[in-house]
């Protein structure tokens, strides 16, 4: 069902000029404001910084109502997918639309499988990278370079390419990450194992040696399956739109999802749960965790609570529900129950979720604080909690992609400016400037 325009309309005036935009109407979700023909009626422009106010598409894929607490992926739940699918699953759903029959997901699982491994040369290509860069750096590099690989599947126009492209990213990847994670600390890149399941595969492409056996722990890979689901897809946000953005110009596939990576790198996007993790650290243990809330509270500091509430979500984030349990269970089978670090989280948990002050503000923990504290218990350094979230992400990002391609009201994105620099003025030669 595509968005319809609806018997209402919105009347702007503007120094006695009426006009009139017509209103549309979504499947769910609220109005929006058609002002497409905005500057060619009344010659100006809407003044909206970080486009928060503004629809930038029409979309069938993420729905988000933020104050109610529901992230729907293709209209379902994400409760369900999460405790009654796997991720793969989740990414036949993004993709095509709809739940895959059983022979469907046979079939999607084995194209995913399929294309796990890169090009031997980009193995050379991470030598040109220092020991000590960021992983994340390497990411936005070597998922760029795909383009250069794989030149069979860079034509936009051609839906087989663009499928092609989009298992290979879903499939290569986490291959990538892997090698990202290897290289930084100095290990032999493991190549993928086409018997393991998605996230099992990448655990062992994470964690094995090839001096010894490696075996998948069951606990480990279940709980980062459930991360990559809460993490596929969150609508418009800063990444996905830099994907849309790119995309639009008609880039490559490959160079679009790079610019995504690019995007998610920033703190205040997929920074998250590290920046959370980080706070836990400052604290340092439970009998400071007072002075640190104290301080929370005081409106003249500059301490911030990290990991609780959230900019879309002004109800519990449903993500967080469901990591809270996985997050648990990992500790669980870790041991890390004794980690003084961990110890701080579960007691400021406690705090939130009991203090008026943060109950009256909706600063209930969100899905960023508990999979800092549950990929810290698995063994992942906090460098690569961007670099998993890219994982994830990049079948949204894909979703994403392909639908914009596919939408006729899509154009080049071009966002306008409240200029307010220098009005015209003449050259002024170097010898004459004072």
């Amino acid at each position: 069902m595509d968005a319809k325009t609806n018997t209402k309309k919105a009347t702007l005036t503007v120094e006695g000029k009426t006009v009139d935009f017509p209103v549309m109407t979504g499947t769910v979700g609220p109005d929006v404001i058609d002002i497409s023909k905005l500057y060619a009626q009344t010659g100006m422009f809407t003044y909206d910084p970080g486009f928060t106010s503004t629809g930038s598409c029409e979309s069938k894929i993420t729905y988000i109502d933020g104050d109610e607490g529901i992230l729907l992926y293709r209209g379902y739940p994400i409760e369900q997918l999460a405790q009654k699918g796997d991720f793969l699953e989740t990414c036949y759903l993004l993709l095509y639309g709809e739940l895959p029959s059983k022979a469907q997901k046979e079939d999607f699982d084995q194209r995913v499988t399929n294309h796990t491994m890169v090009h031997e040369q980009v193995a050379r290509f991470f030598q040109g990278f220092r020991r000590d860069a960021h992983p994340m750096a390497v990411m936005v590099a070597s998922v760029g370079a795909l383009a250069a690989f794989y030149h069979d599947s860079t034509d936009i126009n051609d839906p087989h390419q663009r499928m092609v492209a989009s298992i290979r990213m879903i499939a290569k990847i986490p291959t990538l990450a892997a090698m990202a994670f290897k290289y930084n600390i100095g290990q032999p890149f493991v190549y993928p194992k086409n018997s393991l399941d998605f996230a099992s595969n990448f655990l062992r492409m994470c964690f094995a040696v090839p001096c010894e056996d490696y075996k998948v722990n069951p606990v480990m890979a279940e709980a980062l399956d459930k991360i990559f689901i809460l993490h596929a897809d969150h609508e418009q946000n800063a990444s996905t739109s830099t994907v849309r953005i790119a995309g639009s110009s008609g880039a490559n596939p490959f160079a679009c999802i790079a610019a995504g990576i690019a995007c998610l790198w920033g703190p205040a996007h997929g920074g998250a749960n590290e920046a959370a993790l980080q706070m836990l650290a400052e604290i340092g243990t439970v009998d400071k965790i007072p002075e640190f809330i104290a301080k929370v509270k005081d409106k003249n500091s500059t301490v911030r609570l990290m990991g609780f509430g959230h900019r879309v979500y002004k109800n519990y984030d449903p993500r967080a529900k469901i990591m809270q349990q996985m997050c648990h269970k990992v500790l669980a089978e870790t041991g890390h129950q004794n980690d003084p670090l961990l110890h701080v989280a579960m007691e400021l948990e406690k705090i939130a979720l009991s203090d008026e002050y943060f109950i009256q503000r909706k600063l209930y923990p969100n899905v960023d604080f508990y999979s800092g504290i549950t990929l810290k218990a698995m063994g992942f350094p906090t460098s690569m909690f961007t670099v998993l979230f890219a994982v994830a992400r990049t079948v949204g990002w894909i979703s994403q992609w392909s639908e914009m391609i596919q939408d006729p009201q899509q154009k080049i994105g071009r966002p306008r400016q409240l200029y307010t620099g220098a009005t015209t003025r003449d050259y002024v030669g170097i010898d004459k400037r004072k």
